[in-house]
């Protein structure tokens, strides 16, 4: 990336869904964030921005609102998503920085940004981000990993691990993959203007001694007793949280979707193969049902 911007995460041509959830022994973590998901988000709604939405593993959980957007800065990941999803209908789909979003201000009446921010090396950048594309009083739920987690605190207590996971810092423990603190998180939330309503706390059970030992039906049982604990304290590796846009700010005008992300200009004319930028004259490419806003034509 250039001096200008943090780098990303790219997981172009990679095997994720695949190798990480199908076939990773992950279902009890899936199906706890399943549940998560259904106590906070809202029941229906217009329009929905997934932010690093992947392969789709989350999409058809937001059944209650009519358009979704899965946006993923990996073209590949888009393609796995068509696959799984199908393209056209309530989806579309978008290949796009998370740092700079392609749409105009005040569009989404909801966002998710679930097992991304952790690939983030300015979090509060990406949080200014999805707040600018929210109407006012739209809801986000954000996942983040929890530094502060019962596993991290034994280990650091025991001299096994030398970073603090009482320190309020992101620790970096591989390249572009961050561990937050919830006091961090909930700061930079509120910062962003979004406002935090509700937290869950999740994946307490995440011992793969355990998940070979317990039914998986049974660990996600106990996680869901669990997962209210958030309100009180954050010490699960994962924490979901449920933010309220305020009050203030824009509405996209009728008619308005997306931006050029160079130059922020919202009249971006259709000529079949790509979107062309009126202020700039940028070209954005259109490709098999994918707009590409990574890099201009």
């Amino acid at each position: 990336m250039s001096a200008d911007r943090p780098p990303v995460c790219d997981y172009e041509g990679s095997q994720y869904q695949a190798t990480f959830w199908d076939q990773g022994e992950r279902e009890y973590e899936d199906q706890a964030e399943a549940r998560a998901l259904r106590a906070l988000l809202p029941p229906q709604g217009r329009l929905l921005l997934e932010v690093g939405a992947g392969a789709g593993r989350n999409t058809p959980r937001y059944a209650g609102f009519e358009r979704v957007v899965l946006l993923d800065y990996s073209r590949t990941q888009l393609a796995q998503a068509q696959a799984r999803l199908g393209r056209g209908g309530r989806y579309l789909y978008v290949a796009a920085d998370a740092y700079r979003l392609p749409f105009v201000p005040g569009l989404f009446d909801a966002a998710t940004l679930i097992r991304v921010i952790h690939h983030m090396a300015d979090a509060p950048a990406a949080l200014r981000q999805v707040r600018a594309v929210l109407q006012p009083g739209a809801a986000f739920i954000l996942e983040f990993a929890s530094k502060l987690n019962l596993k991290a605190i034994g280990r650091w207590l025991l001299g096994r691990q030398a970073w603090n996971p009482f320190d309020p810092a992101p620790v970096e423990f591989a390249a572009l993959n961050f561990d937050f603190h919830p006091r961090a998180m909930l700061g930079w939330l509120r910062a962003a203007d979004l406002n935090p309503e509700r937290i869950r706390a999740l994946s307490y059970f995440r011992l793969p001694l355990l998940k070979r030992l317990v039914p998986t039906g049974l660990l996600v049982s106990l996680d869901v007793l669990l997962q209210p604990t958030g309100r009180f304290v954050q010490l699960s590796p994962s924490v979901f949280v449920r933010a309220r846009a305020g009050g203030q700010g824009a509405v996209a005008p009728p008619g308005k979707f997306f931006r050029c992300p160079e130059c922020g200009g919202d009249e971006l004319n259709d000529d079949g193969d790509h979107l062309r930028c009126a202020h700039c004259d940028r070209r954005w490419a259109v490709r098999e049902g994918i707009y590409d806003f990574k890099e201009s034509l």
